[in-house]
């Protein structure tokens, strides 16, 4: 008789559980199918029970990790900062670890008077030839610690309608002026300056260093041993990049004769030195070079196949390498990789909310570098001209801002990367904006519409408004050290417009303007509940309060519903009611909001009629782009309790 193989019995497994409970239940269900004469004690004290438990155990560890894995690939749903930050970087956004604040600096310094003519014909004025270039890089100090240094040449020789210098009399003996006082502005960021040094050997491909600091702003300098520059690129396949110099004759023959008005020249440089840098989870900056390692030209890696062999001058007849489509990644097509050779890299790092320093707090140079040419000059008054240089800030610092959270970078990042470089909606601008980089300023509020101007015809269109499609008015606002609401100061605007510029359509024009800030007070009445600590009620309520007007939550253009208000002030446990106030509230809204607007007290300024920008229980903003502010809740919240719910006072 022939030999019969037995017939494969097919065992049913599921694949739906995912816990250890259900692990459990399918084991125990499945021995007792499969295998009940092998075993069936399934008692919770029983050796096989033991190994049933073990392997849900294991099943369930798994089913954790493996979810977890998936979540932690979706940019949406990861919670890792490691890997949401190398998934923001891959779609093109730079997390802000941090963001510098930026001011505005009057600098000063003194030059002696130069006489001429006789008698009525006598006069003076300065002597410019002991006018100074402070170089950029000058480092300040606080009143309150703060490290600020200035992001531009300070040059005293040069006067235009863009960078205007004022010249008055500083000392002066009788009615004759000695000394005159000249006076330019310059703009300054906050963060320390550091200094590292990196020794490179044989070339490697893609090599990676992390600078020693963290919460870096921005690489200020990358040289080597020969003293050639290194440059930042956001892709190492970008072989251009921007540079200035400063405009002389040596550097343009032609465009020196326009020094006055320029004094330094935007170049367009291309070079295969050249890295990217990369934000680490530990808040670190890694720097990492390009794939160059072979000291031979690109020509010779990747010859063209027709020239090998020719009789052409130059042409080559022999290769030393073979043909390989994988040859040009040795080239400097995505950059060179250093080699024998120490790079110096000078960054800057720090930042923060706190940097927002108020006016007239920086006063102090810690380190400068000046340019005077001294031939011909007096030492004793060369000496005097150096020593005299002198700074102040009449203005606030502004758009320092502490490292954007996990929440923060992932909505960015998405954004980001939809904007697909170009701004073409109202919408890939607002996100432009917010991707402005740390060093050059932070915009915490931004509002765009479309320009309207008057209609300047007569007849029955006369004065009518019409929209200009391709005119946008951006309206931003800033915080200060207090995170307060402040006006954006015009270092951050000039920085705005240019940023912009990269990515706007050709015909676009935008016009960079300042919102408005409307400060408010509160008040309530409330009804507690019987047993309930009035003052604690209370105190809980202003701290609701506090939470529904946090500014994070508040955007350029949202309306204040009353309603909402009051919701929430009767989540408050002890609450019974909400009772509408009775003096100045002749609309009897449960809660009144009313405008704070003295200067004098440290609000913006900009009175708003707010019982008339009422209707049904909503408090519109105005036209021109306004927000809401509750800037000292300490003081601008009253609330009180009535009465409670057994009608006792």
């Amino acid at each position: 008789m022939p030999y019969t193989a037995p017939k494969k019995s097919v065992k049913e497994v599921r694949y739906l559980n995912k816990d250890f409970s259900s692990f459990k239940e399918n084991l125990i269900e499945f021995t007792k199918i499969y295998f009940p004469n092998a075993y069936n004690d399934f008692n919770e004290a029983s050796p096989g029970m033991m190994f049933i438990e073990m392997a849900s155990y294991v099943g369930d560890v798994l089913s954790y990790y493996v979810d977890n894995q998936f979540k932690e690939s979706l940019l949406a749903f990861a919670e890792e900062k490691r890997t949401v930050y190398n998934m923001a970087q891959t779609l093109g956004y730079k997390p802000t670890l941090s963001t510098a604040a930026s001011v505005d600096l009057d600098v000063f310094q003194t030059v002696p008077a130069v006489s001429s003519g006789t008698g009525a014909s006598y006069s003076t004025k300065p002597d410019l030839n002991y006018a100074m270039n402070v170089k950029a890089g000058m480092e300040l100090l606080s009143d309150t610690g703060v490290t600020f240094t200035t992001t531009e040449d300070c040059n005293f020789k040069y006067s235009s309608s863009y960078d205007p210098m004022t010249i008055s009399v500083y000392e002066s003996t009788g009615n004759v002026p000695v000394t005159y006082l000249l006076k330019k502005g310059v703009r300054a960021s906050s963060g320390t300056i550091a200094t590292e040094f990196f020794t490179f050997n044989a070339a490697e491909k893609y090599k990676r260093i992390a600078l020693g600091n963290t919460n870096v702003l921005e690489i200020i300098s990358c040289t080597d041993s020969d003293g050639n520059s290194w440059y930042e690129v956001p892709y190492l396949a970008q072989d251009t990049v921007f540079t200035d110099m400063e405009n002389t004759q040596r550097n343009d023959d032609e465009l020196y004769t326009y020094s006055d008005q320029a004094p330094y020249l935007l170049k367009l440089l291309k070079t295969s030195r050249r890295f990217t840098t990369f934000i680490r989870e530990d808040n670190r900056t890694e720097i990492r070079f390009g794939a160059g390692t072979s000291d031979s030209p690109d020509e010779e890696i990747i010859p063209n196949p027709d020239e090998v062999g020719s009789s052409l001058p130059g042409s080559p007849t022999y290769l030393n390498t073979a043909f390989d489509p994988a040859n040009f990644l040795s080239t400097k097509a995505y950059g060179q990789a250093p080699s024998n050779t120490q790079l110096t890299i000078t960054y800057r790092y720090g930042g923060g909310v706190d940097h927002n320093i108020i006016s007239n707090s920086l006063r102090s140079i810690q380190s400068s570098t000046i340019e005077l040419d001294e031939t011909g000059l007096s030492s004793a008054l060369a000496t005097a001209t150096k020593n005299s240089i002198a700074i102040n800030n009449t203005k606030a610092a502004g758009g320092g801002r502490s490292a954007e959270s996990i929440v923060e970078v992932k909505n960015n990042a998405l954004a980001y990367f939809q904007a697909q470089s170009r701004a073409v909606t109202k919408e890939d601008y607002i996100t432009r904006v917010y991707a402005l980089p740390p060093k050059y300023g932070n915009i915490a509020k931004s509002y765009i519409v479309q320009d309207t101007q008057l209609d300047s015809q007569s007849g029955a269109n006369a004065d009518a408004r019409i929209i200009n499609p391709l005119a946008l008015n951006l309206y931003v606002l800033g915080f200060d050290g207090s995170k307060k609401l402040t006006t954006v100061n015009q270092a951050v605007k000039e920085n705005l417009q240019t940023y912009l510029t990269q990515f706007r359509m050709v015909t676009d024009a935008v016009n960079i303007k300042n919102a408005f800030v409307i400060n408010i007070g509160v008040r309530f009445n409330l009804l507690t509940k019987v047993g309930y600590n009035k003052e604690e009620v209370v105190l809980i309520a202003i701290q609701r309060v506090k939470e529904f007007f946090n500014i994070d939550k508040w955007q350029i253009g949202q309306p204040i519903v009353i309603a909402d208000l009051a919701y929430q002030l009767s989540l408050v446990d002890g609450v019974s009611a909400v009772v509408p106030p009775e003096e100045d509230n002749p609309r009897g809204h449960a809660v009144v909001v009313s405008n704070k607007f003295e200067t004098s007290k440290g609000y913006s300024g900009n009175a708003y009629d707010v019982d008339s920008a009422t209707q049904n229980g909503v408090i519109y903003p105005s036209l021109d782009p306004s927000i809401f502010e509750l800037k000292f809740p300490g003081a601008d919240i009253g609330g009180r309790v009535v009465g409670d719910s057994s009608g006792g006072n």
